[in-house]
């Protein structure tokens, strides 16, 4: 610190302890709750809204099931703690802490646990939605109506203030779990496309968290057969063209779908980014060839 200017200088920095902020995204059935396998039971909170825990039965960790996008809320104050920011009074504001505390108990509870898996953002959009469609601000001030688009504007203020709060959660890593949807565009074109109610979170969400991995299949061929892996894709320019951003640097384009590993990848030394990207100018582009058979002028 120096003087009355809060910097924090870079040893302190370097040395921080900072935890992974993560979304994984995939279709249905791929396996992405069976991934909760892959992290140590003991270290781990499962946040269970799906419900769908069909997959990790015998997994020995800790589980909570909110079941309202209020305790949603609560839970993320518990565990990130009050926003200095915020007025009191508003969600996640210093009175929700405490109100947090006298319904939970000790937030210190929380400190055996590493990582918070959550599954699913998928299913908290929804919650939030229902939310949002019986507030105030859901229902025109002239007719009394609902409006629809007043819900859909909470909606995306409610989730990007959660998921933004749970981001700044430092300590520990914490993975969103959502389904993609494969959908074609105006021009016939094939996306993905996360599968949370608004547009709002789902373009805004990749901005936020430290990576975005998409989960899926692909195929080796042995012999005769072909076999097929479940891997994770990692980096924004891959071939498969999937959501994908690695912050950290440390991760390739393919990466095996095993979140200790991950996790461990990423807590490896990594290089900076004068020597894993490449910022020279591109050389020319040869022009397309003619075609082989053109058309005759007769």
């Amino acid at each position: 610190m120096t003087g009355a200017l809060p910097i924090i200088l870079a040893d302190q920095r370097l040395s921080e302890r900072r935890g992974i902020k993560a979304v994984i995204f995939g279709k249905s059935g791929i396996g992405k709750t069976s991934l909760l396998w892959t992290l140590p039971p003991d270290t781990t909170l499962f946040f269970d809204l799906e419900a769908g825990d069909l997959a990790i039965e015998g997994w020995s960790g800790d589980t909570i099931r909110p079941r309202t996008w209020e305790e949603c809320r609560d839970f993320a104050v518990f565990i990130g703690g009050p926003n200095p920011a915020i007025p009191d009074g508003r969600p996640y504001s210093q009175r929700h802490f405490n109100e947090a505390c006298a319904k939970f108990g000790d937030p210190r509870a929380l400190d055996r646990y590493d990582t918070v898996f959550i599954d699913s953002i998928t299913v908290a959009g929804r919650l939030c939605f229902q939310w949002a469609k019986e507030q105030p601000e859901a229902f025109s001030e002239k007719t009394g109506k609902q409006d629809v688009r007043g819900a859909y504007g909470l909606h995306g203020r409610e989730m990007l203030g959660w998921i933004t709060h749970i981001q700044h959660t430092r300590l520990k890593n914490v993975f969103f779990v959502g389904i993609l949807d494969e959908k074609l565009d105006d021009f016939n074109r094939k996306i993905y496309v996360p599968q949370i109610d608004g547009a709002k979170t789902g373009l805004e969400l990749p901005g936020i968290v430290d990576e975005v991995l998409t989960m899926t299949e692909v195929a080796e061929t042995k012999g005769d057969q072909t076999v097929l892996h479940r891997v994770f894709v990692c980096q924004t320019l891959n071939p498969l063209n999937l959501p994908a951003k690695d912050r950290s640097g440390r991760l390739d384009v393919i990466e095996e779908a095993h979140l200790g590993r991950l996790i461990a990848r990423i807590g490896e030394p990594g290089r900076s980014p004068l020597e894993r990207l490449v910022f020279s100018r591109p050389g020319p582009v040869a022009p397309a060839a003619a075609a082989s058979n053109p058309k005759s002028n007769n």
